[in-house]
């Protein structure tokens, strides 16, 4: 049974959630030394911010799970649970996975392949939107295809991450600079997903699009231009959502855009 959440973020990952997931390792793994992984934990953390005690704790399962990152990485698997059903992100029902997708981030960028199966996993529970990044930047042409599939899949969550981890400005991830230049395979993952009817994924996909729109606002007005006339009322919920800032503003061809779905 998961404990109580602190009301501060970072009580969230204090002594609760080291003896929660040192358990949850230990009854699927019985060498794991609990014991010893929640005291070298709890003799630091305390020190430190919400990223930095996630930073701490995925480097404690490090040290004290097999030395290979691939038992690993299968023992926390392990561990995951059922997928969740609901429309919620990382600090809800799956909050105390974060240092497992931690884990992944920064252990297991030289294993893509494991890694990445995993990561489709974890974000059926929690999320994989910082996770993917490292993976995204480092083999972009492997993962494009891949999140290509993904935005097409049928679990929400996953489709979802098809979006969220190709945003290029992220809240909490350094910024995601690889296709700023040159937007297109973000383009056409999102063109996948214009249509989706999930409210979860719907508002990433806009948020994604007004990214683009600060980054690259002449490639991003192009894709908008090429669904603007779309009567589907998913994508017209996308459109206006993505364009709040220039709507804001004022701007004439975000006005006449969201004028149109009016008619």
């Amino acid at each position: 049974m998961e404990t109580q959440k602190p009301k501060q973020l970072k009580d969230w990952f204090g002594p609760e959630l080291a003896k929660l997931l040192s358990a949850k390792i230990a009854a699927t793994y019985p060498a794991f030394k609990h014991e010893a992984f929640q005291n070298e934990y709890l003799a630091s953390y305390a020190n430190f911010e919400l990223k930095d005690r996630v930073n701490l704790m995925a480097g404690k399962l490090q040290r004290f799970l097999p030395n290979s990152y691939e038992d690993g990485l299968s023992i926390l698997m392990n561990i995951i649970g059922p997928e969740n059903e609901n429309e919620t992100g990382m600090f809800t029902e799956g909050y105390w996975l974060m240092p497992v997708a931690r884990f992944i981030e920064i252990y297991g960028i030289d294993e893509p392949d494991i890694s990445i199966r995993a990561i489709n996993e974890l974000t059926k529970r929690h999320t994989g939107e910082f996770a993917i990044r490292p993976f995204i930047e480092t083999y972009p042409e492997k993962l494009i295809p891949i999140l290509q599939q993904w935005a097409t899949d049928a679990n929400f969550h996953v489709r979802r991450l098809a979006s969220e981890g190709l945003r290029p400005r992220l809240p909490w991830a350094k910024k995601l600079t690889i296709f700023i230049e040159q937007p297109e395979p973000v383009f056409q993952v999102l063109a996948h997903l214009m249509k989706d009817p999930v409210m979860f994924v719907k508002k990433s996909v806009a948020n994604n699009l007004n990214d683009y729109l600060k980054d690259n606002e002449t490639a991003a007005w192009t894709f908008v231009d090429q669904w603007k006339s779309n009567e589907n009322r998913h994508t017209q919920w996308i459109l206006n959502h993505a364009l709040r800032n220039k709507i804001k503003i004022k701007d004439p061809k975000a006005l006449k855009i969201i004028g149109s779905f009016n008619k």
